[in-house]
């Protein structure tokens, strides 16, 4: 078995996760979105909501699923990190925000299984 380094496998992750966003009509604003508080893996818009995507790719031998790794400081990062975004780019400062979470988890001998999760969290679920 050929393992792949984390970097390889993570961009793998989000090129899936933007393949199966565009198909369900998301349209792609910015991906690695990178700021002195975090990063935001994808960054669509669905309809006039702007969506910020969080990509996780957990492997078979991992504790916890792929969606359970989204605690509350990653979400508090991302939060912070989206609202820095939207400070920057004025055109989406009335627009409609979501949080979302694309979980992958790959099962050693079933293949992986993708998890949309919409609406993942919200600003006032984390305790800012």
């Amino acid at each position: 078995m050929v393992r792949r380094n984390t970097r390889t496998v993570g961009l793998d992750a989000e090129r899936l996760a933007l393949d199966t966003l565009r198909r369900q009509g998301l349209v792609p604003v910015s991906q690695n979105f990178r700021c002195r508080l975090g990063e935001i893996d994808l960054i669509m818009l669905d309809d006039a909501c702007l969506v910020f995507v969080e990509v996780r790719y957990r492997a078979s031998n991992r504790v916890a699923s792929a969606r359970q790794t989204v605690d509350i400081h990653k979400q508090r990062k991302i939060i912070r990190s989206a609202a820095l975004f939207v400070a920057k780019r004025s055109r989406f400062a009335r627009s409609t925000m979501r949080f979302d979470v694309v979980a992958i988890d790959d099962h050693e001998h079933n293949g992986q299984t993708l998890e949309w999760i919409k609406d993942a969290f919200r600003p006032g679920d984390s305790s800012l």
